[in-house]
């Protein structure tokens, strides 16, 4: 034998309880488990009857310790972390994830299948299998403007690959269901036709009743979005499998899973993990607080082990069992949850006192992903909204004939004051959703004056020098403080994002992301207060995780400093511009309402006292 664990409370899978076992392993494998309670009594030491036959110089002494299959991971998103997977895996397999399914679509998002070929190529400890992005863009083409496109040639394509196990997250319910032929029907028709079981994977927020059964039948059949109590059992019912993250374990949530038995169709999942929140847990810390929320740690481990790795057809894990990969957690303890040791194929890759796995490598990606950033530099006029620019808007509002008087053509100049009615992005202080609502606010010498409402405003800019777009929408509880976000890690096109109540500082952040060709920067009182390189696509940091996380460390602090509260200020804010994402949000070519997939204007009506200046 390579090697033996001895007196380990060993996890078994099916009756999801620990007994105490020996466990043998050879050429990467379970050999055999072998319970304690089959051994008998020596002259001089206790010889179990099946330990007796496993001669191995390595021994590992588990009394007392806690054996786990290594954790699966089948919903997750590498570029989530802002990092490459050779800088992944070195932080996640300490954690004891041996597994994971990535959805490259931000990358995908960004150079297409250059962008995800350049991440296969990388060797890893972890053991990485994808899911081909089936939304790149993650709406129509006329709703936002992405990096690449991603069709049938380049489905066919990745899909010779074994490592492919999946069609990542189905977004687009309208293109899914509509008559005829349609790009996401064809996706699902190439994978069915493809001569491998490739599962459908699905992002269906909000749906239920018909068009929750229309999704379905489409052949989407598993989601990973923000579920509730009511959600998890009509979905359950209707037969999907579903991937909890860390926003669906609620205490209501965990509850109707425990009474109502349903584990054999839910994993555990993480979708996206911050730099600095990945420097503290990955997929373990979601183990952690499934427990704290009230759900039994063998159920917690059950889902985040062999669950997931059933449903993505990995048969050959997930268990600790004869002739499957030994993969495996060492744990001192159930409640904290952090390994004492991992071992990949049999080996031992971790122990507590590692910093990493193996010796980090500078990565060096082709020379035109460093310089994608390609929009204008803000100026102020950018972020000042004259009505006359909204007129036009406004005029196809047909539901508001009365805001049509008086509408300014030719040459005229607007000097106008009143009021307009607004549509507004209203932040929550948990989750990415942003609710729509409508606010009042004043115009004043033809301008529509946002400061003076307490909102912030947005402006997304078209970063990859196709039509140099600029669109623009308003935000409810975000900024308290003067200041400005900006970003081009923007999901799911990437363009390049402002956030501000300070027209100088939005300037200045828009401008400093814009020479650093990507990243994330905070602005306030007229200077830069922190900043996250992400040169990369302007998505990727090529420094290391623990360099990486202490700029995004900074950059959530100064959010933070500023007002914006959320159970995380970074994924809040870059959700903005995510048009899958409930409910109001915001690309380069407009507002749109993510339900139903319409264009909203940024003014709803105007109420104006006129006082018209003529330009001779």
């Amino acid at each position: 034998m390579d090697l033996v664990i001895e007196n380990a409370w060993v996890y078994r899978t099916f009756r999801q309880c620990f007994e105490r076992m020996d466990i043998a392993v050879t050429g990467g494998k379970f050999f055999d488990v072998s319970p304690v309670s089959d051994f008998v009594e020596d002259s001089e030491q206790r010889v179990g009857a099946r330990r007796g036959e496993w001669e191995t110089e390595s021994v590992f002494d588990g009394t007392g310790k806690f054996v786990i299959p290594g954790l699966v991971d089948i919903h997750m998103h590498v570029e989530s972390s802002m990092t490459y997977p050779e800088e992944f895996s070195r932080a996640v397999v300490p954690f004891g994830v041996t597994t994971v399914v990535a959805d490259p679509h931000e990358i995908a998002n960004v150079f297409g299948v250059e962008g995800i070929l350049s991440f296969m190529e990388e060797e890893t400890e972890l053991d990485i299998f994808y899911g081909i992005p089936s939304s790149v863009p993650a709406t129509r083409t006329e709703m936002e403007t992405s990096g690449a496109e991603f069709g049938e040639k380049e489905l066919r394509e990745l899909l010779r690959d074994e490592r492919v196990v999946c069609l990542g997250e189905v977004m687009n319910f309208k293109d899914l269901v509509a008559e005829g032929d349609t790009k996401s029907k064809s996706f699902l028709k190439v994978c069915g036709e493809c001569g491998r079981k490739i599962r459908i994977e699905g992002h269906c927020p909000g749906l239920s009743g018909g068009d929750l059964a229309a999704f379905i039948r489409a052949g989407v059949d598993a989601d990973h979005t923000e579920q509730t109590a009511e959600s998890i059992l009509e979905k359950t019912d209707m037969g999907m499998f579903l991937e909890l993250q860390e926003k669906s374990l609620k205490e209501e949530v965990v509850e109707v899973v425990k009474r109502k038995q349903l584990y054999e169709n839910i994993a555990l999942v993480t979708d996206d993990t911050m730099p600095d929140r990945l420097m503290e847990g990955h997929l373990n810390r979601i183990v952690r607080l499934a427990m704290e929320k009230g759900m039994p740690a063998e159920k917690a481990i059950y889902l985040a082990t062999f669950t997931p790795a059933r449903r993505m057809h990995l048969d050959d894990r997930g268990i600790i069992a004869p002739g499957k990969k030994a993969d495996f957690v060492v744990l001192p303890d159930l409640e904290s949850f952090v390994p004492e040791a991992v071992f990949k194929d049999g080996k031992r890759c971790v122990d507590a006192a590692a910093e990493g796995v193996g010796k980090r490598l500078k990565r060096r990606f082709p020379d035109h992903f460093y310089s994608s950033v390609k929009c204008r530099l803000a100026l102020a006029s950018d972020f000042i909204l004259p009505v006359a620019d909204f007129w036009k808007e406004e005029c196809r509002n047909e539901c508001r004939e009365e805001a049509l008087s008086g509408k300014p053509s030719g040459s005229e100049v607007q000097k106008l004051s009143g009021t307009a009615v607004v549509n507004v992005m209203q932040i929550q202080t948990f989750g990415t959703r942003a609710k729509h609502v409508q606010r009042e606010i004043p115009v004043q010498d033809g301008n529509l004056c946002w400061q003076e409402a307490g909102l912030c405003l947005a402006a997304v800019f078209e970063r990859y020098g196709k039509n140099g777009n600029v669109s623009w929408g308003f935000v409810e509880h975000a900024l308290e403080q003067k200041g400005a976000v900006a970003t081009t890690w923007s999901h799911d096109s990437h363009n390049l994002l402002v956030l501000g109540n300070s027209v100088e500082d939005m300037v200045l952040a828009q401008n400093e992301v814009v020479h650093m060709q990507g990243g994330y920067v905070t602005a306030s009182g007229g200077r830069v207060t922190a900043a996250a390189k992400l040169p990369v696509g302007g998505i990727i940091s090529d420094k290391s995780l623990p360099e990486l996380a202490a700029e995004i460390r900074a950059v959530r602090g100064e959010i933070e400093r500023m007002g914006y509260v959320n159970n995380n200020v970074i994924m809040s804010i870059s959700t903005l511009s995510l048009l899958v994402s409930p409910e109001l949000k915001l690309s380069d070519q407009g507002m749109f309402d993510v339900k139903s997939q319409r264009k909203i204007p940024l003014v709803e009506a105007f109420q104006i006292q006129e006082e018209k200046v003529v330009e001779q």
